[in-house]
């Protein structure tokens, strides 16, 4: 029998909303942009699209993202759509219209009540362009710039309260990727710049992606320099960052069983437990007072077949167990991370800038990010388990001793709401569970959501849509425990009234 147990006074952090921020890149075109299609509204933005996010209530999402923001110009994309040029990205090697800029980004912010996250060019852009994109969007005097966004019809500023500077600078798959000290010196200047344009914004250093066992042997990659490249960056620039960012994807080979994937999380893990000693180990060194927090702005899975190439595959429901293991491990860092962007934002949704007219379909793992933004309560607890444990292999690294159920638990306490997460990473095992309060009991109904599927290879389709998807049932409880079964390879959330 596993055993769950919670002490609701055992209070790791309070947990920031914007761990569960979306991003946009390549498919805005077709995916939330596309005029012709018949669901278009006004501005040209898809209906269909619009309300299935408003499903998940974002607070924050990034913009123009990732590899694309290194080689795109925002003025390029302001103004009259009749003088927009179209432009070569060298980032995806496709041309461009610019007819979804920065206003048109902010009227679907505003849309949707969701904070703008603006990722700054800093591959082939320089710093000016960078504190001028600040100016045009945050300023409030009589500059050319607050005034030319004036005349393109917002008299008020767009108060963007996020900026990034440069994606993936370590990679060398970007336009304009730089080594530690370059990206160092980068930071420092268009830190310092941006935020003299306006004090109040939170920037975000492009930190980690490049990883030493980066998976892409198309790429000539020299050894992975975080560790040198995050010193540098605090030494640095300490003074002007709020966040630094790290990219972290599951990067699996299209047969890996599923104990590789689940073992991903293992792995993920333990680099966050270390780059959180890093930062405070610099800060506590150089005296830097300042909260330097983790936001982890792109993260999923990414398949490769075994040479090493992008794979196009369905999603299924390995993609949605991945995704509540990679949002129980922000909860558990949730003292560090305190922002997060779901690349897989618009995938979700079954948009695909192939086949723009397709209709939606809700793919796995919109289920599983759905249930915990709608649950999550505003502090992480500290929970004890007991039970079954795997092995699993990633990437050539060996994990004993993984927790076969993966869980997380939080506090809401204004109304009395304990909400326990907790992923079966079995393919085949049902778990069951007693779960017990410490501190505490149990005062009534426990609504419990399970995403699940027939198997971990269950995909949704147009032909089945809802193969994959939230079942919810309720129990009773009362006292300081209850039994649960967790079914084999699902996502649960247990939502309880507790006193």
């Amino acid at each position: 029998m596993n055993q769950i147990k919670i002490d609701l006074e055992r209070i790791l952090s309070d947990i920031d909303r914007n761990i569960f921020g979306g991003y946009l890149e390549n498919l805005v075109y077709g995916g939330i942009y596309y005029p012709q299609s018949p669901h278009a509204d006004k501005d040209g933005l898809r209906a269909d699209v619009l309300s299935a996010l408003d499903r998940w209530k974002l607070p924050n999402i990034r913009f123009p993202g990732g590899n694309f923001a290194s080689n795109y110009h925002w003025r390029d994309a302001i103004g009259p759509l009749k003088d927009r040029p179209v432009t070569h990205n060298l980032a995806w090697n496709t041309f461009v219209s610019n007819r979804f800029g920065t206003d048109e980004f902010i009227k679907f912010c505003r849309k949707m009540n969701i904070a703008p996250y603006i990722c700054a060019n800093c591959g082939d852009g320089d710093m000016r362009e960078a504190a001028d994109w600040v100016e045009y969007c945050n300023g409030t005097g009589n500059s050319s710039l607050a005034s030319l966004r004036r005349k393109n019809g917002f008299e008020e500023p767009h108060k963007v309260k996020f900026w990034g500077i440069g994606n993936e600078v370590d990679g060398p798959w970007q336009v304009g990727d730089k080594t530690p000290q370059e990206y160092a010196r980068a930071a420092t200047e268009f830190g310092k710049v941006m935020k003299r344009v306006d004090p109040d914004i939170k920037l975000v250093a492009s930190a980690v992606s490049l990883w030493e066992d980066h998976p892409f042997p198309m790429f000539e990659i020299q050894p992975s320099e975080w560790v040198e490249r995050t010193q540098l960056m605090l030494e640095q620039a300490g003074d002007y960052l709020d966040y630094l960012a790290i990219h972290r994807y599951a990067n699996l080979n299209v047969n890996d069983p599923l104990e590789s994937y689940m073992a991903f999380a293992a792995d993920f893990d333990e680099r966050l437990t270390a780059y959180e000693g890093l930062i405070r180990s610099v800060r506590l060194e150089k005296g830097i007072k300042r909260q330097i927090s983790i936001a982890v702005d792109e993260y999923g899975v990414m398949r490769l077949p075994h040479i090493g190439r992008f794979e196009k595959m369905a999603v299924n429901l390995e993609d949605a167990l991945m995704t509540g293991l990679y949002l129980n491990t922000f909860i558990r860092h949730a003292r560090s991370v305190r922002l997060a962007n779901f690349t897989p934002t618009l995938t979700a949704l079954g948009v695909r800038s192939a086949n723009p007219d397709n209709p939606l379909l809700l793919e796995t793992l919109f289920y599983p990010f759905e249930l915990y933004i709608r649950t999550c309560g505003q502090l992480a607890l500290d929970v004890f388990w007991n039970g079954d444990t795997f092995s699993g292999n990633y990437l050539g690294r060996t994990f004993p001793g993984i927790r076969t159920l993966d869980v997380t638990a939080t506090l809401d306490e204004a109304h009395k709401q304990l909400v326990v997460y907790v992923v079966n990473q079995s393919k085949n095992k049902a778990m069951d569970t007693t779960v017990s309060l410490t501190s505490g009991q149990f005062t009534g109904n426990v609504k419990v959501s399970i995403v699940n599927g027939p198997d971990i290879k269950s995909e949704n389709t147009h032909e089945k849509p809802n193969q994959v998807m939230t079942r919810e049932t309720t129990l009773k409880a009362s006292g300081k425990s209850l039994t649960l079964t967790f079914e084999p390879h699902s996502v649960t959330a247990m939502v309880c009234s507790v006193s």
